[in-house]
């Protein structure tokens, strides 16, 4: 399994198991992890989910690997508009518990546009995120392009978008990307400590009160999800995707 799950308190910790890869996410990785919150959202002894990566990274954006050979034959693994990719959001989008998201290392395209999707992150202190998207010339994706103005602003986001900048960990507070920052150490034992204290609570008022804050945003973020499959799916492969990707396999 890509993943690593445990159980204490009431709190399902589910971690991202590629170090060798920085966490990256394969194929594999993106049907592991959807099939792990659908076992969780199910699971009656578990009331809040938590998410971390194992090793040195949280997760360093999709498999460009994978991506790359999916390009050289289409018939190959690695596309990111895969059926297996939609499930994931739509799971992360209907999640019924609470999400919260530990980001122990770095995060980069998905590995911090998951994000948009935590009901409460904690991140490191020597952690950073990004978002390469204009640099590696694909689209944003994990309807990023509605969840992130959303949570951020719409400047902040436009810039996290676009720029393809680096975000510190102190950036990533203020803009209010992540609640809290914590030394390396103790960032997943903080957010452990959290999400107990929630579980301590009625699980059906969790989940009222996360269907409720879902609510008014699901219809717009399957939008913007279509919208960004639609451009991944004219994008990927062609023009400065090709370049990108073909720089990254001749490293």
């Amino acid at each position: 399994m890509t993943v690593q799950i445990t159980d204490q308190g009431g709190v399902r910790t589910i971690a991202l198991n590629r170090p060798e890869r920085l966490n990256a996410f394969s194929n594999q990785l993106v049907a592991d992890l959807a099939t792990s919150l659908q076992d969780a959202a199910v699971d009656p002894t578990i009331s809040v989910i938590l998410l971390t990566g194992t090793g040195r990274a949280f997760s360093a954006s999709a498999d460009l690997k994978e991506i790359a050979e999916h390009v050289a034959n289409p018939a190959g693994p690695g596309d990111v508009t895969s059926s297996k990719f939609v499930e994931l959001i739509d799971t992360l989008a209907d999640l019924p518990k609470p999400l919260i998201v530990a980001v122990n290392g770095v995060g980069v395209g998905f590995g911090m546009t998951i994000l948009g999707f935590a009901d409460v992150a904690f991140m490191s202190s020597e952690a950073r995120l990004r978002c390469p998207f204009t640099a590696i010339g694909a689209p944003p994706e994990a309807a990023s392009t509605y969840l992130l103005p959303l949570l951020l602003g719409r400047q902040n986001a436009a810039w996290a978008l676009l720029s393809s900048e680096w975000i510190s960990a102190d950036e990533a507070r203020e803009i209010g990307l992540v609640w809290k920052v914590c030394a390396p150490d103790e960032v997943l034992a903080v957010a452990q400590h959290h999400a107990e204290l929630l579980a301590d609570k009625p699980a059906g008022m969790l989940t009222t009160v996360k269907r409720l804050l879902n609510a008014p945003h699901r219809e717009q973020i399957a939008a913007a999800a279509a919208r960004e499959n639609e451009a991944m799916g004219e994008l990927i492969g062609t023009g400065a995707n090709a370049d990108a990707l073909t720089t990254f396999l001749q490293r």
